[in-house]
């Protein structure tokens, strides 16, 4: 780990300071209404699914209109690539590695901590979620960190992986029982596409195997392909309720005044991709819509963080963002005209991950962490890969758990070293160098490690550097020599007994989140 004097710590912290502070000074200029929010996030969804993010096999119509109509993010990141880390820095505004127990996936969210959901239900605001808010893992709270839940409704799915809840009759069911010019935030939150899948759902849909694009990262074949047209029937079912809840709107007169953001909280659950700090996984979807106040057809390419909607939420409804809240608001991006660069500070994002799942187990314990910094920028991503000599998803006598079970899966794992497809199985699931660097305007789907070249060595240094200066200031207790914290973290989730290999009750707790 980098070194750095006691002074010039101190310089950090007091630019850090300065900078929240000029910041205050000069909040951006919001519209004067107290509007209303519903935030739609998929679950296990890659921002390349959706057609506003380019040419792909899966439908998506509802979402694609509201991103022609509105603004599209062009680099928003989720910090953590796995559930509830990632919908914690949202509901927080806090960094990952700020975020103590919630971190780790399947771990406590902090009492302590205060969401945008409770914030604005204090400023006068009804909220509520549908489907999936935080989770999994447990709180403390009487409501799921998201808000009070919205899940009574029923209905028959079309595929025996997706869950009955109807989300959409949901929404309209709260929005029913919303007193008259009270304003509302909602959170939308589908179970899709996460696993698992009806086998061959596909073929229901009358979709076809060439229909498939298969990355690079994977073997091209049947069993691949019809996996992955599995999953896109699931991403057009998160479409389908956001294209109805905009059409609920829209028939309640409330379409005008609501701010609606899709996102989802990390790419699809797949090998190389969940879990994993590679491009697809965390890289994500963001797309704005607000009638009349956010500019269509416009494209943003500053780099935003999920850390940066809590407190963009807050200033929208025209409030000051809550101290706790680290991340910066981006009402800027939201509400200026142009497209492109808004903002040239923003040209960068810091990207982590502590302990997602058990199945991890070295000589100093069990249930580790694989712990991992990155920073990305316009051309290029630097991962550090902070304890090499462990597993990145799992050790292989466990069954590498930090990837969800799968067709994809299994046909990798199976995979001999004398097979000629082997290295799709050293890419996935093998061990990885300290040290990655990917060119991503040429190589996106972070295959050609750049980092042992020597004319690179300055590169990494200067990125490096970057990244841990902004880390320290940021409290990370992983770059200043206290990261074991998180391996001492209670998993909540089924825990594994590592003498038979088998999952295990979980721990008793208060409240647990699916």
């Amino acid at each position: 780990m980098i070194t750095y004097t006691f002074q010039f710590l101190q310089s950090i912290l007091k630019f850090g300071i300065v900078g929240m502070l000029s910041l205050s000074a000069n909040p951006p200029s919001t519209p004067p209404e107290r509007p209303n929010i519903l935030f739609c996030i998929a679950d296990d969804a890659s921002m390349k699914s959706f057609g506003a993010y380019g040419d792909t096999f899966i439908n998506t119509p509802a979402i694609d209109r509201l991103a022609k109509e509105g603004t599209v993010f062009e680099n928003a990141y989720n910090g953590n690539p796995k559930c509830s880390p990632a919908r914690a820095c949202i509901l927080t505004g806090k960094y990952s590695w700020q975020l103590k127990e919630a971190t780790d996936h399947n771990g406590r969210f902090p009492l302590e901590f205060k969401t945008y959901p409770q914030l604005l239900a204090q400023k006068g605001y009804r909220v509520g979620y549908t489907g999936k808010g935080w989770g999994p893992g447990v709180y403390d709270t009487k409501d799921n960190p998201a808000g009070p839940e919205y899940n009574t409704i029923k209905l028959e799915p079309p595929y025996k992986g997706i869950t009955d809840v109807d989300y959409a009759s949901n929404f309209e069911a709260f929005l029913n029982e919303n007193p008259k010019n009270v304003p509302f935030c909602f959170w939308l939150g589908t179970k899709e596409p996460h696993r698992f899948y009806e086998l061959d759902s596909w073929k229901k849909a009358g979709r076809k195997l060439e229909e498939a694009d298969v990355p690079p990262f994977y073997p091209d074949n049947e069993i691949i392909r019809g996996d992955l047209l599995d999953y896109a029937n699931e991403v057009e079912w998160f479409d389908t309720h956001v294209g109805k809840a905009i059409k609920i709107l829209e028939k309640k007169g409330l379409l005008k005044n609501t701010l609606v953001l899709i996102t989802s909280d990390h790419g699809m659950p797949f090998p190389r991709v969940k879990g994993q700090i590679y491009e697809e996984g965390f890289h994500v979807p963001l797309i704005a819509y607000w009638k009349g106040k956010i500019i269509s057809g416009r494209t943003v390419s500053d780099f935003v963080s999920f850390s940066d909607l809590a407190p963009t939420f807050m200033e929208v409804v025209g409030e000051t963002p809550h101290p706790q809240m680290t991340g910066s608001s981006i009402t800027k991006q939201l509400f200026d005209s142009r497209s492109g660069r808004i903002d040239s500070s923003r040209d960068h994002v810091l990207l982590g991950k502590e302990r997602h799942d058990v199945g991890r187990a070295n000589e100093d314990g069990t249930n580790l962490a694989y712990p991992v910094r990155a920073i990305r920028n316009d051309s290029l991503l630097y991962v550090h890969n902070i304890k090499p000599e462990r597993w990145p998803v799992g050790n292989p006598e466990y069954g590498f758990m930090n990837t969800d079970g799968s067709p994809t899966k299994s046909y990798i794992t199976s995979l001999k070293p004398d097979d000629d497809e082997y290295h799709f199985f050293e890419m996935n699931f093998d061990k990885r160098p300290e040290h990655e660097l990917y060119n991503i305007q040429k190589d996106p789907h972070c295959i050609d490690n750049l980092a042992d070249r020597p004319e690179n060595a300055e590169v990494i240094t200067k990125l490096r550097t970057q990244m841990e200066t902004e880390l320290i200031a940021q409290g990370d207790p992983r770059t200043l020599g206290q990261g074991d914290i998180f391996d001492n973290y209670i998993y909540y989730g089924k825990r594994l007994d590592y003498k038979t290999g088998k999952r295990i009750a979980p721990l008793k707790y208060i409240k647990k989140t699916e």
